[in-house]
């Protein structure tokens, strides 16, 4: 039951990520820009956090959750880039 309630979640943090991005993209001003990209690097936090979570309680699929936590860490760091290159 706790792994639908994490999967769920995970689901949403990570469906954040590129929603926010999107928003980001068309936003109308630098500040609002910086803004949604803020938002999309804390989602890809979350999204590490709620992966490390199931990878915890499904030891079986830790090699295919471990490559989902390296992207997310990816993520971040590209995010991270993008909002030191746009201040």
């Amino acid at each position: 039951m706790s792994n639908i309630e994490d999967a769920k979640q995970y689901v949403r943090s990570s469906g954040s990520v590129g929603a926010n991005y999107i928003e980001a993209n068309e936003s109308l001003s630098k500040k609002d820009f910086c803004f949604r990209i803020k938002i999309c690097r804390k989602e890809a936090k979350e999204s590490s956090y709620w992966l490390k979570i199931m990878r915890a309680t499904n030891l079986e699929f830790e090699s295919e959750i471990n490559i989902l936590i390296q992207e997310s860490d990816e993520l971040k760091k590209i995010f991270s880039a993008i909002l030191e290159k746009s201040s």
